[in-house]
């Protein structure tokens, strides 16, 4: 076992620590150690990335076995730290939900040994759209939607991190200092977690995925919302920016289809049939988060000089992909001469500047990529990059209220546009349009912004998806953009069930 003369200076001065092992994992794939190791709701997490459409990202992560689970509804907050033995041992902070998620941050850091590789997640989780509230004077919307918290996150006892490159799998068990628990015999339990699952990783083979119990339904997205209705939303949003208070806003439907399956086959399905940089499972209490998105909410890492770069990456202007080569060639060369599209881009471009500017140090807020397409697996984006360098007055979370919600999920001016979405969108949105993210023990950031995501509740899938509203929209046009947004998790339910019918 590594790092545990490390660990055990550290706990006997009150740090926390890390001790790990490092194996070669070449027959070992990320999504087969989670059919291996994941248990059903018990908040464990896996976290992979494809970078451009086709080229695996190095590192995925796999997290196992929370002893901490943090939530927050409508402005409270509440931790457990007694999860592995009691789930219903939640305790409420007096803080309000962004003073404690930040206290909780800072209390996860830790040193990192040489050796690790710098992905690594602390604490991991989602905070719903509406988390906008607890920062910002905009009300929630009439009905609540799923009814999901507002932020979930959990802290693993068990972190296996996947390196592509390497073919290396290193297996890691953070350990918290806990005046209650002797150092030598919290080693000796962390030790023993990693030999448990290793064990298991290596003397089992993957469960066999369940046959449907009966005749699977049709992979097709119901909108919850009628198409008149839609149009009507669309209409008053006009009126609203003809009247001057707004130059955009985001309007987003909900759709929902039958999931019987367990939700890691809908997230082995999506992964395939819509690869995108941010995939994620979060198996949480009662209902797992299951995306595919392509575009980063607020990333913070050390830059080359050690330090905090802030990027933010906007994404507006879609168009379907096209048949072949040729199709998709077109179809950029109409996106990009869509004067309407690169207004809306370059709308949204001006937006992420200002969010890295209210953190950034004065001049540094640069954009390092401008205008580009990017194709994904049903749609294809105008994306722009901006970064900028952290001031030193301000942290991982400061930056990520900085630029929460984003630009292309809200609108312009962005406050004004999430109070008239509050108003115009009958229910909450939920994750739809927040985030899913980790904070890293060296208190980096990295979240994206939840699009192409299901939340799986009671054997429902529901998908929510929007479309930006300017002056001249047609709210035809903007409601079949919501439809191919929404078709990857169509297509990736369909191919579950296809595979799944197989084995029946």
């Amino acid at each position: 076992m590594l790092g545990e003369e490390q660990a055990l200076t550290a706990l006997s001065a009150g740090r926390p620590a890390l001790v790990w092992r490092t194996i070669v994992a070449d027959t070992e794939t990320p999504v087969g150690a989670a059919l291996k190791l994941m248990e059903p709701q018990r908040g464990d997490f896996l976290l992979e990335s494809v970078e451009g459409g086709a080229v695996r990202g190095r590192y995925s992560l796999l997290g196992l076995d929370p002893d901490l689970v943090f939530r927050a509804e409508r402005g409270e907050a509440s931790i457990n730290r007694q999860w592995r033995s009691d789930r219903a041992a939640f305790e409420a902070y007096s803080d309000n939900p962004v003073t404690a998620l930040r206290a909780l941050s800072r209390e996860c850091r830790l040193a990192v040994p040489e050796g690790l590789p710098p992905a690594l997640a602390c604490l991991v989780g989602y905070f719903a759209y509406e988390t906008i509230g607890m920062v910002e004077a905009v009300p929630r919307a009439a009905e609540p939607g799923l009814g999901l918290p507002d932020m979930v996150f959990v802290r693993p006892t068990l972190l296996f991190v996947f390196d592509s490159l390497g073919d290396e799998l290193h297996c890691i068990a953070p350990i918290w200092p806990d005046s209650e628990s002797d150092p030598s015999g919290q080693m000796e339990a962390a030790r023993n977690r990693i030999a448990t699952a290793l064990q298991r990783l290596e003397g089992a083979r993957a469960p066999a995925n369940p046959a449907p119990t009966g005749e699977l339904p049709e992979a097709r997205l119901d909108p919850v919302m009628a198409a008149d209705d839609y149009t009507a939303m669309v209409d008053r949003a006009k009126e609203y920016i003809v009247a001057g208070d707004i130059f955009q806003v985001v309007l987003s439907q909900r759709y929902t289809c039958p999931f019987p399956l367990p939700p890691v086959e809908l997230y082995r399905a999506l992964r395939r049939v819509n690869p995108s940089p941010f995939l994620y499972f979060l198996d949480l209490p009662d209902f797992a988060v299951v995306g595919s998105s392509p575009e980063i909410l607020v990333r913070v890492r050390p830059d080359q000089d050690g330090a905090n770069e802030v990027t933010v990456r906007p994404i507006a202007g879609t168009r379907p992909r096209g048949a072949d080569d040729q199709a998709d060639r077109a179809a950029e060369e109409s996106l990009l001469s869509d004067a309407k599209e690169r207004a809306e881009h370059l709308m949204l471009l001006d937006l992420g500047r200002n969010d890295v500017g209210r953190v950034a140090e004065r001049g540094s807020v640069e954009v390092t990529d401008s205008f580009t397409i990017e194709r994904y697996s049903h749609v294809m984006h105008i994306v722009s990059n901006v970064v900028g360098r952290l001031d030193p007055k301000f942290d991982a979370v400061d930056a990520l209220f900085a630029g929460f919600p984003a630009g292309t999920v809200s609108g312009a001016p962005k406050l004004r546009a999430c109070q008239i979405i509050a108003e115009l969108e009958r229910d909450a949105r939920g994750p739809y349009a927040g985030g899913v993210g980790y904070f890293a023990p060296d208190g980096s950031l990295d979240s994206c912004i939840v699009l192409r995501t299901a939340v799986v509740k009671d054997g429902t899938m529901h998908v929510q998806a929007g479309a930006g509203i300017v002056a001249d929209s047609d709210p035809e046009y903007e409601r079949r953009e919501c439809e191919a947004k929404a078709g990857a998790l169509r297509a990736a339910a369909a191919e579950a069930f296809r595979q799944a019918e197989q084995r029946a």
